[in-house]
């Protein structure tokens, strides 16, 4: 009786091999594990921003416009639950997406407006985190490239004969990506030059 256990047992483990089972499963762990490294590094970027808003804004209390969009895309991202399942979800990935793009859009506008104040440029702590901005950027562009080629892997994998089957049995889908329209302006992380400080502007 054992026996025939021992062999149904191995049988079924031949056929879940055979059908890419354990193919699947292992690409959806590396994508689960690429996701939590993206939102690790997004969530690195969010943490500086607060501290570099507070030393602009003491340097560039007037830029007020500036500080508020990059303040009000932190709070729209902060507001919004990147679970697991978030890329399971389309649409939902997609607003994630945006909201990222958003804020990552104010802060470079952010970092450009403080080329007007050679006092902020000057600022020990302001070059730290911007540094520590840069830094985050590229780190934030190799995550998401990492992403994008774990998912690329995994939706091949369920896509594709046999183990399409399997995929249809098991109820598992496609999972949503990163578009790559912006991966070049994403891999190119906001820059500060410190060289020939422009002019402070009259006040």
């Amino acid at each position: 009786m054992k026996s025939r256990l021992v062999v149904f047992l191995l049988l079924i483990t031949t056929l879940l091999s055979g059908c890419g089972y354990n193919q699947v499963q292992t690409n959806d762990e590396a994508v689960t594990a690429a996701w939590s490294e993206v939102l690790n590094q997004y969530k690195r970027r969010a943490d500086l921003i607060p501290n570099l808003v507070s030393i602009v804004q003491g340097y560039a209390a007037h830029e007020k416009e500036v500080l508020t969009k990059v303040t009000e895309a932190r709070a729209s991202v902060a507001g919004m639950k990147a679970t697991p399942e978030l890329v399971n979800d389309e649409a939902a990935f997609a607003k994630f997406q945006k909201a990222q793009a958003d804020l990552g859009g104010a802060l470079a506008r952010l970092l450009v407006v403080a080329e007007n104040y050679p006092q902020l440029k000057a600022d020990a702590n302001f070059r730290d985190l911007q540094a520590q901005v840069e830094g985050t950027e590229n780190r934030i562009a190799v995550a998401r490239n990492r992403y994008i080629k774990t998912v690329q892997e995994y939706n091949v994998s369920v896509r594709t004969f046999p183990n399409n089957l399997t995929a249809m049995a098991m109820g598992w889908k496609p999972k949503a990506n990163f578009t790559v329209e912006d991966e070049k302006a994403v891999a190119t992380p906001p820059t500060i030059h410190f060289d020939n400080p422009a002019p402070a502007p009259a006040r």
